[in-house]
């Protein structure tokens, strides 16, 4: 699967969240606007010179700007578990992920992919009793379907409180809650642990769950293989790169990260090659 930012997303991403027009990078960098929008808009593959350039006025680290761009470096991808189901969904034939935690015949749904008969008939087939729905967000590619799943079966909806007005369709209030920092939500033997992880949006959260030797966390749009999700609004980019920094690769460098676009990575290869990792 390939990367779900290439060079051109994350030199917007990085110029937007900080509020700096073309001009301004362009005066920052040395270069011509009309060359910095033609590499925004993937007119033109970047020589080596403009990638260093570009990092240094943008605050990304070069070393891995220079392997997305030039190199093409892609994550190794961390095998399936046992106890995990990714769900393809697609909105607009935009690709999207979504997951199923299993254990002893209880399941948790980490997003919904956009896709609920998938995830409907994944739970039917496997005789699986839903226990809730964990949300990383609340926009519509990771939300829209939950009115289909509770209505499959009423379970709890987990999502952070500044993420509910996102909803496009808002669940009775008391099947609601708000997943507090290091909280712990229990599906058969294993432990999902909440991370309030604000950038991506307000109230983003992300899902730990530490299963003897097998560490995972389901990052959403938090952080992507080599990059890291828009912030919305804009101005939320420092705590979002914050939020990456400490809560995610924060973690062990074994784990294996899960977000909702673009392939599997593992903390170990993102501190080498993500870009935005070393921003203050």
């Amino acid at each position: 699967m390939p990367l779900e930012d290439d060079f051109c997303d994350i030199i917007k991403k990085a110029r937007t969240g900080q509020g700096l027009s073309v001009g301004d990078v362009a005066q920052m960098a040395g270069l011509p606007g009309g060359n910095i929008t033609a590499l925004e808009r993937g007119v033109c593959p970047p020589d080596r010179s403009e990638v260093q350039a570009l990092a240094k006025a943008l605050g990304l680290r070069p070393g891995p700007l220079e392997q997305i761009a030039i190199e093409k470096w892609e994550p190794i991808a961390p095998h399936q578990l046992a106890w995990v189901e990714t769900i393809q969904g697609s909105i607009g034939g935009y690709g999207v992920q979504g997951y199923v935690i299993h254990d002893g015949g209880e399941a948790l749904l980490i997003d919904t992919a956009y896709n609920a008969p998938a995830m409907i008939e994944f739970l039917s087939g496997r005789q699986l009793r839903l226990i809730g729905i964990c949300l990383t967000h609340g926009h519509a590619d990771h939300a829209d379907g939950i009115e289909q799943i509770v209505k499959f079966r009423e379970v709890p909806v987990y999502l952070g409180t500044e993420d509910i007005d996102l909803l496009s369709w808002r669940p009775p209030d008391e099947q609601l809650s708000a997943p507090k920092h290091g909280q712990t939500i229990s599906v058969g033997r294993l432990s999902v642990h909440c991370l309030a992880t604000p950038g991506h949006t307000p109230g983003g959260i992300c899902y730990r769950v530490d299963a003897d030797s097998q560490r995972i966390c389901f990052v959403g749009d938090t952080l992507f293989s080599g990059s890291i999700g828009r912030s919305n609004p804009s101005t939320l980019y420092r705590t979002h790169l914050q939020s990456v920094r400490t809560q995610v690769l924060g973690l062990p460098p074994e784990y294996r990260l899960l977000p909702g676009h673009g392939p599997a990575t593992t903390v170990r290869e993102e501190l080498d090659h993500n870009p935005f990792v070393s921003i203050c």
